[in-house]
C-alpha cells in the first residue's frame, strides 16, 4: 500500500469499480478542472461517488471516502462546454486528507491494490454460490447478454469476479458503495450474494404481478371488444345504450354551463371514463356524484352589486345603531367597486365581545350590497377535510364546506360569513387553520383548490367576513391576512338606543303586544340597562327585555294591566329589585386610596387601590388576587417610591422602618396587567406623605423605574367606566391622547381629560396639599362593587385584544 496525490471527480448516481470501463459526461467546472490535472500528469484520477445526487457543489462531507483509482483513456470535448472521457478502474483508493477544494478536488490517497488471492474452499464455496445467484438473476432480467456471462465467470481471481458481477448489477449507489469498501474478497462475495438474492426475490414480484396484469388487461381487452360490437350492432339497429344516453346528456350540460376550459376537460374526460364503466359499477356512483358537483356550481354566475351609496347607507343605519367604523368600511368598499368593477374583495375581520352584533352585521352587509348570504361556524372545527374537502378515494367524500357554501348561495361572489374563527383548534387530522390560509388569501383564493374537486375554484369575488372574540387564539399568519376592525362594546347611551329602535319593537311583536299596550321610555330602560345587566353587548338586554314582556302579556291577558308608560316601579315589580350597582367616586378625598379604571370583558369597571403604612423594615403586601405583571407593577412604582423620596415630600429612610400593604378589593376576582402602576405609585405616595387624593379623579397608566407612564389598552371602555361612576377628571397616558377620539362626544364634553408622560405630572394633579388632608377623616370608607364578586367576572386592565384571565 502506497500513498499519492491525486485530482478527485465527484460522480452523481454512478459508481466505478476497478476492471470496469465506462464512459462519463462531465459538466461541472470543478470536476473539468480535475480532469485536465490528470491530463496534464499520468492521466491517473480518484473517482468518488456523491452521497446525495441533488447536491450539484459537493463538500468533502458529501463525498464516500472509498473510491476507485481510475486511468483517462480517451477525452473528448463536447459542443457546449462539456467532456466525456473514457475511464477504466485500477484499484481501490481511499481518501486520507482534501488538499485543494476550490478549483478542482486535490486529495492525498491510500491505494489499495487487489491482492492475489488463491482459492481456498470457502472461497471457492462463496464463488459458487455467486455465480449460481448471477446466472438465475441475469435469467430472470434478461439484461446480461449470454456471451458476457460466459466471459465474466471465466475470471479466475475472486476478488476481480466480484467487482466485475458488481459493476453489471441494477444496485443503488450506497449498495455499490457497500461492495466496494469490502476490502476482504470473503465479505466482499457474501456482501454480493446477498444482494443478488434480494434482486431476485424484488424481481420474481414484479414477474408475478405483471403477469396478473396482463390477465387483467386481457379480460378487459375482451370486454372491449365485445362492447364496441354490441355499440356496432346498435348503431345499425337505431338504438342508443343507457350510457350512451346519459354521456350525452352530461355532455349537453357541460356545454352549456360554460365552465372555465381547464374545468371543462377535466368534466369530459370524467364523462368518457363513465362512458366506460358498467351502469351497476361503484366507481360509475362516485363519477356521476363528481360530475353533479361540478354543475352544480356557480362558475361564471354572479349577483350585480347595488351600487346605490346612499340606500346601502340606509339599510346598515336601519339595522345598526352605532358601529361607525366597520359601515365606512363597506361604503368606502362600494364607492371603489362603483370606480373600478375589478377589484378584489376584501377579507374583513370584526373583532368584540360577545353580542355587540357582529354576526347580524354580516347579514346586513349582504343586504346592502344586495348578494346572497352564506354563513359556516368555525367554532370547534378541528379537521383540515372540513375546509378543502376529502378526496374522491374515500368512500362518501365530499367537497368542503367552503365550495357547500359556494353551491348554497348559488353565486360565486356572495357575502360568506366564518363565525368564530377564534375557537378553532387542530388535531391529528390537520390543522383547519392552516387550511384557511388559501382561503382567505386574495393573492390565493382565485385558484382555491378542493381536494375533490381537483381543479381551481375563484373564490377571489367572494367577500369573506370573520368574526371572533379574542384575537391572541388566531394563528399570526392567517390574522395577517385580514383586515381587523374591532367592535367594542356598546356605551349605555348606544343601549338605550338599540333597545328603542330595535329590541323593544322585537320582542313587543314576537309577544303579541300592540305598542299602545305598553310604552317604555328612555329613563326606564337606562334603568334597564345600568340595573339589570353586565356586558358589553345587548344579548342579556334582549332577555331582559323579552322578561318584562313576558309579565306585562300575562297581566294584560289577565286584564290586570292598563295600557300607559311603563314607570320604574313597574320595571321593579316585574323584574325584581336591581342586580347590579356600579361603584361610585368616593364622597371626600382620603389618603391611601385612588380610584383605578380597569378592563373586563364586560367592559371597563372602576377598581379602587387601598395602602396602609405599618411600622416594620421595608416589606412590601400585595392582596387582592393579584396577577404577575400587576405584582411587578407594584414592585416597580416601589422602587421608584423609594428612589424619589425627597422629591415626594416623604422622609429618605421611611422603607427602614415602614411597611406597606396594598389591597385591592374584591379579593375573589382575579387582575393582572400593567396599567395599575400609575394608580398603585400614587397610592402609595399618598399613604406615606399623609396626603390625601382628589375624589373626583381616576387614572390609568403603566409606570416605569425612572418614573414614565407608557400606553395602555381599552381607553374606551376605562373613560365609560368613570363616568358611570360620577369621575369628574381622568389621567391618561400622553401617548394614548390618539384614543380618546373613541370616547362618545357626550362622554368628552362634561369629563375633563388631562395626558401624562411622568408620575410627577400625575401626583402633581392627584394630590392634595398637606394642609387640606390633615382636615380629612381618616376613616373614610370606600365604595365596593360587590356584584363583580357576585358574578365571578374576572377583571384585567389589558387591551381588548389581551386575553382574559379567569378565576381558577
Amino acid at each position: 500500500m502506497k500513498e499519492r496525490e491525486l485530482p478527485l471527480l465527484p460522480l452523481r448516481g454512478i459508481l466505478v469499480f476497478p476492471y470496469m470501463v465506462i464512459h462519463l459526461d462531465v459538466g461541472r467546472e470543478r470536476s473539468m478542472a480535475a480532469i485536465e490535472e490528470a491530463m496534464l500528469g499520468d492521466r491517473i484520477i480518484l473517482l468518488a461517488s456523491q452521497k446525495e445526487t441533488e447536491i450539484d457543489s459537493p463538500n468533502p462531507d458529501d463525498l464516500y471516502e472509498m473510491g476507485t483509482i481510475a486511468e483517462i483513456k480517451q477525452l473528448l470535448k463536447l459542443p457546449g462546454g462539456t467532456m466525456r472521457v473514457l475511464v477504466e478502474g485500477v484499484s481501490r483508493g481511499r481518501v486520507l486528507e482534501f488538499l485543494e477544494q476550490q478549483r478542482y478536488f486535490k486529495v492525498r490517497v491510500e491505494e489499495l491494490p487487489e491482492e492475489k488471492k488463491t482459492r481456498t474452499p470457502e472461497i471457492e464455496t462463496l464463488i459458487r454460490g455467486m455465480t449460481h445467484q448471477f446466472e438465475e438473476y441475469a435469467k430472470l432480467g434478461k439484461r446480461v447478454p449470454v456471451e458476457t456471462l460466459g466471459t465474466l465467470l471465466a475470471v479466475e481471481e475472486p476478488g476481480q469476479l466480484a467487482d466485475i458481477v458488481a459493476s453489471h448489477l441494477s444496485l443503488k449507489v450506497p449498495d455499490k458503495q457497500t461492495i466496494l469498501e469490502a476490502i476482504a474478497v470473503e465479505a466482499r462475495l457474501e456482501r454480493l450474494t446477498e444482494l443478488i438474492m434480494r434482486e431476485i426475490e424484488i424481481m420474481e414480484l414484479e414477474r408475478r404481478i405483471g403477469q396478473r396484469v396482463r390477465k387483467q388487461m386481457d379480460k378487459a381487452q375482451k370486454e372491449y371488444y365485445l362492447r364496441e360490437q354490441m355499440k356496432a350492432i346498435q348503431k345499425e339497429l337505431g338504438d342508443k345504450d343507457e350510457r350512451q344516453a346519459e354521456a350525452e346528456e352530461y355532455k349537453e350540460k357541460v356545454a352549456k354551463a360554460k365552465f372555465p376550459k381547464t374545468v371543462e376537460q377535466k368534466a369530459l374526460k370524467e364523462i368518457d371514463r363513465l362512458e366506460k364503466m358498467p351502469p351497476s359499477s361503484a366507481e360509475g356512483t362516485v363519477v356521476r356524484t363528481y360530475l353533479d358537483w361540478l354543475l352544480a356550481l356557480p362558475w361564471g354566475k354572479s349577483t350585480k352589486d347595488k351600487i346605490d351609496l346612499k340606500k346601502a347607507e340606509d339599510i346598515l343605519n336601519e339595522d345598526h345603531y352605532g358601529l361607525e367604523k366597520i359601515k365606512e368600511r363597506i361604503l368606502e368598499f362600494l364607492a371603489i367597486r362603483k370606480l373600478t368593477p375589478k377589484m378584489k374583495s376584501p377579507i374583513l375581520c370584526l373583532v368584540g365581545p360577545p353580542g355587540v352584533g357582529k354576526t347580524s352585521l354580516a347579514k346586513s352587509i349582504a343586504r346592502a350590497l344586495d348578494r346572497k348570504f352564506v354563513r359556516m361556524s368555525l367554532g370547534g372545527l378541528r379537521d383540515e377535510a372540513e375546509i378543502r374537502g376529502h378526496r374522491r378515494t374515500y368512500i362518501g367524500a365530499l367537497p368542503g364546506r367552503i365550495i357547500q357554501g359556494v353551491r348554497t348561495a348559488g353565486t360565486r361572489n356572495s357575502v360568506f360569513l366564518l363565525d368564530e374563527i377564534d375557537k378553532m383548534t387542530s388535531d391529528f387530522r390537520g390543522d383547519p387553520a392552516s387550511a384557511l390560509l388559501e382561503v382567505l388569501d386574495p393573492e390565493q383564493n382565485s385558484t382555491f383548490t378542493d381536494h375533490y374537486l381537483e381543479v381551481p375554484f375563484d373564490l377571489s369575488q367572494t367577500l369573506f367576513v370573520l368574526t371572533a372574540n379574542t384575537l391572541h387564539t388566531i394563528p399570526r399568519p392567517l390574522l395577517d391576512r385580514m383586515e381587523v376592525i374591532t367592535l367594542s362594546g356598546y356605551t349605555e347611551d348606544e343601549k338605550v338606543n338599540i333597545a328603542k329602535r330595535y329590541l323593544v319593537p322585537k320582542q313587543m311583536e314576537s309577544h303579541g303586544l300592540k305598542p299602545e299596550v305598553v310604552e317604555m321610555d328612555e329613563e326606564v330602560l337606562l334603568k334597564l340597562v345600568q340595573g339589570y345587566t353586565k356586558e358589553s353587548g345587548v344579548r342579556n338586554l334582549e332577555r331582559q327585555v323579552a322578561n318584562l314582556c313576558r309579565k306585562i302579556a300575562i297581566r294584560w291577558v289577565k286584564k290586570e294591566w292598563e295600557p300607559h308608560t311603563l314607570t320604574n316601579e313597574d320595571l321593579e315589580t316585574a323584574l325584581g329589585a336591581p342586580r347590579y350597582h356600579f361603584q361610585v367616586a368616593a364622597k371626600a378625598p382620603e389618603i391611601g386610596a385612588v380610584t383605578g379604571l380597569a378592563f373586563t370583558e364586560v367592559g371597563g369597571v372602576v377598581l379602587t387601590v387601598e395602602v396602609t403604612p405599618l411600622p416594620g423594615k421595608g416589606r412590601l403586601t400585595l392582596t387582592g388576587q393579584l396577577g404577575d405583571v400587576m405584582k411587578e407593577s407594584a414592585q416597580a412604582a416601589w422602587t421608584f417610591i423609594r428612589a424619589y423620596a425627597l422629591e415626594l415630600g416623604v422622609e429618605e429612610d421611611f422603607y427602614d422602618r415602614t411597611d406597606l400593604h396594598i389591597h385591592v378589593p374584591e379579593g375573589a376576582i382575579p387582575k393582572d396587567g400593567p396599567s395599575a402602576g400609575v394608580t398603585m405609585a400614587t397610592a402609595m405616595a399618598s399613604a406615606l406623605s399623609k396626603r390625601s387624593v382628589r375624589s373626583d379623579l381616576a387614572m390609568t397608566g403603566e409606570i416605569t423605574l425612572r418614573g414614565n407612564v407608557l400606553p395602555i389598552g381599552g381607553v374606551k371602555e376605562k373613560v365609560l367606566a368613570a363616568h358611570r361612576a360620577g369621575i369628574k377628571v381622568v389621567l391618561l397616558p400622553e401617548e394614548n391622547r390618539k384614543d380618546l377620539e373613541d370616547v362618545p362626544e357626550n362622554v368628552r364634553k362634561v369629563m375633563e381629560f388631562h395626558f401624562m408622560s411622568r408620575i410627577e405630572e400625575v401626583l402633581k394633579l392627584a394630590l392634595l396639599p398637606l394642609a387640606h388632608s390633615d382636615e380629612m377623616p381618616g376613616d373614610v370608607s370606600v365604595p365596593m362593587h360587590s356584584d363583580f364578586a357576585q358574578e365571578g367576572i374576572p377583571v384585567t386592565d389589558l387591551g381588548p385584544d389581551d386575553a382574559p384571565v379567569w378565576k381558577s
